[in-house]
């Protein structure tokens, strides 16, 4: 196969590219620990690795945290916004600038396809212009005590912050973290993920060239158990931003409680998309299909759970029982609309699921099957995949599979539907799908979730507060919200007579 793309054509020929990073990024610079210790980073769309990445210890973890301490207290919490600013904002162009090199990396590593790497380095490029705008705005507030006094709040750096990185969206999540916590002042620490490495030791790099001083962005990659562990058991860490499963999340929340470590958990999901009969039905089609399968479903946001008004139900589901047929699998770097699921052991989970839910004889209406790649027989695939008719306290209506699995529940009304919705022990978004203006925004303050998108499924962007009620987690990120998490207020009164 040959592409307009030297990178792609390199690696269709050769199974690698030769600018993949090597070792941890510690104090400015790549840096290969004593042990040597690699792991193989794994191509889903092939099974098979591409390359191999720094494998680190706990020794790793507190190099790094020293270094963004250093640099946190002698020079980045001091330094003037403005200053911090010109440094985002050129990240952000350089991102821009190298857009494709990226895009190819991401997609590679995780397995989505090359469009959504696109949209996704965009987004992270976007999210580091939107905070360099917000460097010099984060305002304190003055407090009326009366003339024989001066009281004000000013908003301060909370130190060293830790960003837990998945492996869904890895250049994304990490840019929607760590660009508010430089524009607060804060250093940071990130472990990406051990599926996926290398686009946050490329915005390491990349970081630096825009002249972030040395050690105020670290990172070190290797498995949860050795860093991520250490990490939010460290003395040094004053902030943790995770991002991942629920059963995780409880354990970084009891490390941090050691320390009495704030932290900011954006956890599992089964978010539902509600279709009522006045809606408008393309629109609506669009937005569930994008809602589930864009990244193979591998979204915390995805909406895994279709509550449809019963009068729209046949033939809604008909129209996109053969739009879900329709869709293409393949490898990333062909840009299907479908790619691989992340790993072997998670199309194992996935499929766990589905095999279940055809032993209780449940009503599978597209897909319920493992595959491969149609072009090369290899990779890890799970069809497109709809389930009709599931009672709202089978596992698939409650469970996250973080897969392409739509399970699709029948409401008598909008009310019924807001039951539905609610019915579950997560809360980060819901969809609604309505032309009636009261229904739609009735039903959102109804609905227990951090976010809900009304007549556009993933509508907004780094502009609007993201995070989760109930298991979904807590604290926002995105937003001047996001940036407030990696702050704390300081309040001065001062008697002046």
């Amino acid at each position: 196969m040959t592409t307009a793309n030297p990178f792609i054509d390199t690696y269709f020929k050769t199974g690698t590219l030769d600018f993949l990073p090597e070792g941890h990024f510690i104090d400015g610079a790549f840096q290969r620990p004593s042990h040597n210790r690699t792991m193989e980073s794994l191509d889903p769309g092939r099974g098979e690795a591409f390359g191999t990445f720094t494998a680190g210890t706990a020794d790793d973890a507190a190099a790094a945290v020293d270094s963004a301490r250093s640099a946190f207290e002698k020079s980045w919490r001091d330094t003037a916004p403005v200053e911090r600013a010109r440094i985002l904002q050129q990240a952000s162009e350089l991102l821009m600038a190298e857009l494709e090199r990226f895009a190819i990396v991401e997609s590679l590593d995780s397995g989505k396809p090359l469009n959504e790497a696109m949209g996704d380095t965009k987004g992270a490029a976007r999210a580091f212009a939107y905070y360099a705008g917000a460097c010099d705005k984060l305002e304190g507030a003055s407090f009326p005590l009366g003339p024989d006094y001066i009281c004000y709040s000013i908003h301060e750096p909370v130190g060293v912050a830790a960003q837990i990185i998945p492996w869904n969206f890895p250049l994304s999540t990490a840019a929607r973290g760590i660009a508010p916590a430089l524009a607060a002042g804060c250093a940071v620490v990130a472990k990406p993920a051990e599926q996926t490495p290398y686009t946050c030791l490329m915005l390491a790099e990349l970081l630096s060239r825009a002249g972030l001083p040395n050690g105020v962005f670290n990172v070190v990659t290797g498995t949860g158990l050795e860093i991520g562990d250490p990490l939010t058991r460290s003395t040094g860490i004053d902030h943790i931003t995770f991002t991942g499963s629920v059963q995780t999340g409880r354990k970084v929340m009891q490390a941090a409680a050691e320390d009495i470590t704030r932290v900011v958990l954006e956890l599992g999901g089964k978010s539902p998309v509600i279709v009522l009969e006045d809606c408008d039905r393309a629109a609506a089609l669009d937005g569930v299909l994008g809602a589930i399968f864009e990244n193979a479903g591998q979204i915390c946001s995805a909406g895994s759970r279709l509550i449809i008004e019963r009068g729209l139900h046949d033939s809604f589901l008909q129209d996109l029982v053969a739009r879900t047929k329709a869709l293409t699998l393949g490898h990333g770097l062909r840009d299907p609309n479908v790619g691989p699921v992340n790993s072997a052991e998670h199309l194992a989970k996935i499929d766990g699921f589905v095999s279940r839910a055809k032993d209780r004889g449940a009503s599978i209406v597209a897909g319920g099957n493992v595959t491969t790649d149609p072009e090369t027989a290899a990779g890890w695939f799970f069809e497109p995949t709809i389930v009709d008719a599931v009672a709202a306290d089978d596992e698939l209506a409650q469970e996250e599979v973080f897969g392409p699995v739509l399970t699709v529940q029948v409401a008598e009304d909008a009310e019924h539907a807001a039951v539905l919705a609610n019915d579950c022990q997560y809360g980060l978004v819901a969809g609604i799908y309505t032309s009636d203006f009261k229904t739609a925004h009735r039903l959102a303050r109804t609905i227990d979730a951090g976010q809900i998108y009304i007549n556009e499924y993933f509508a907004g962007g780094i502009e609007v507060p993201f995070g989760g009620n109930k298991k979904s987690g807590f604290g926002r990120e995105k937003g001047i919200e996001g940036l407030k998490s990696y702050c704390k207020t300081k309040s001065i009164a001062a008697k002046i007579s």
